[in-house]
């Protein structure tokens, strides 16, 4: 297949290794983050430091999707590193194709719930090319995966190297209600529109995750929290429509467990981790749904997507939604 660009952009690493600690929003264990620069052709490896096992980030290695991404070993229930997706997604935002993401414990923390702290260590440690080329994956034919009216979508790209996603959310929580965004994810545009947007959940439902094992480390200070119309946390919203932009952070960050950039158009309706996951498992379930490019990736480029009738083969959000989004309730 030939190439769908002609520049050639090199596999990036860190420039150094660089670390945080901080405590799980799911486990309330808390642990340190070490991010290691790798050789080219490594990928995302995610080690646990503690159990000596590395893990690759890969869409097959994901064990559980309950309301975060989960990698572990199959076979071995202790041999996990869950809520993976933000720093994932700050990896992927920034361009970094190998690295060693070292955790000490079963969870990465979740600092302030969204992927800024991830992103200003990357800025902080630095970013070093390598003699390698970057590969990318080329979305070839439409594939498709649903649950009730939640649905997400790829699409072939038609602009060249590009992942762009069209989101929607639909809540009866009044604080939230429906929200539609659409983006091309490149490196400016992450770090401006989506690094700072944080995860959120409602305060009914708080009792019950932390029954089953969910949310013991979630706080107002690393999470959003609302309550019919109320935003709970002192400071309200980073923008209006940050729950939204998190769902896109969360979607950049399933879709890096490709392996690969993606180069295509991501359309989803209350999407989560688990869709974002058995997405991938359809995609690379027929060699004919994709292949291999080589060239510049979507954290290379600069422009922002006009969101206008026909901009890379995406609609306007309003004739988008009016089509796609029936108002309804979705777990978060």
């Amino acid at each position: 297949m030939m190439d769908l660009v002609s520049a050639t952009r090199a596999q990036q690493t860190l420039r150094s290794a660089i670390d945080c600690t901080g405590v799980g929003v799911h486990s309330g264990l808390r642990s340190r983050l070490t991010l290691h620069p790798a050789p080219a052709g490594t990928g995302i490896i995610f080690r646990r430091s503690d159990l000596g096992i590395d893990i690759p980030a890969r869409f097959d290695h994901v064990v559980d999707t309950r309301l975060c991404t989960v990698l572990g070993v199959p076979g071995r229930r202790e041999a996990v590193v869950g809520t993976v997706e933000h720093v994932m997604a700050a990896l992927f935002g920034m361009g970094i194709s190998n690295a060693i993401v070292e955790v000490d414990g079963p969870e990465v923390p979740i600092l302030d719930g969204s992927a800024a702290s991830f992103v200003f260590l990357i800025e902080c440690a630095g970013i070093q090319r390598q003699a390698a080329p970057e590969r990318a994956i080329a979305i070839r034919r439409t594939v498709r995966v649903t649950q009730g009216d939640a649905f997400v979508e790829l699409r072939p790209c038609v602009t060249g190297a590009d992942l762009t996603i069209a989101m929607s959310i639909a809540f009866t929580d009044a604080a939230i209600g429906s929200q539609s965004l659409a983006l091309r994810i490149t490196g400016e545009n992450f770090r401006r529109e989506l690094a700072a947007a944080r995860t959120f959940g409602r305060a009914a439902d708080v009792a019950a995750l932390q029954a089953n094992g969910l949310a013991r480390g979630g706080t107002l200070e690393n999470a959003i929290v609302v309550d019919g119309h109320t935003i709970l946390n002192p400071g309200g919203l980073r923008m209006p429509d940050e729950f939204v932009r998190h769902k896109i952070l969360d979607a950049v960050g399933d879709l890096a467990l490709g392996g690969a950039p993606l180069l295509g158009r991501l359309v989803a309706h209350k999407s989560g981790h688990a869709l974002n996951n058995r997405l991938l498992r359809t995609l690379f379930a027929d060699d004919a749904n994709w292949a291999w490019v080589s060239g510049t990736t979507p954290a290379a480029q600069s422009s922002a997507l006009p969101l206008t009738e026909g901009s890379a083969g995406l609609p306007s959000l309003g004739s988008w939604q009016e089509r796609h989004l029936p108002v309804a309730a979705a777990p978060v």
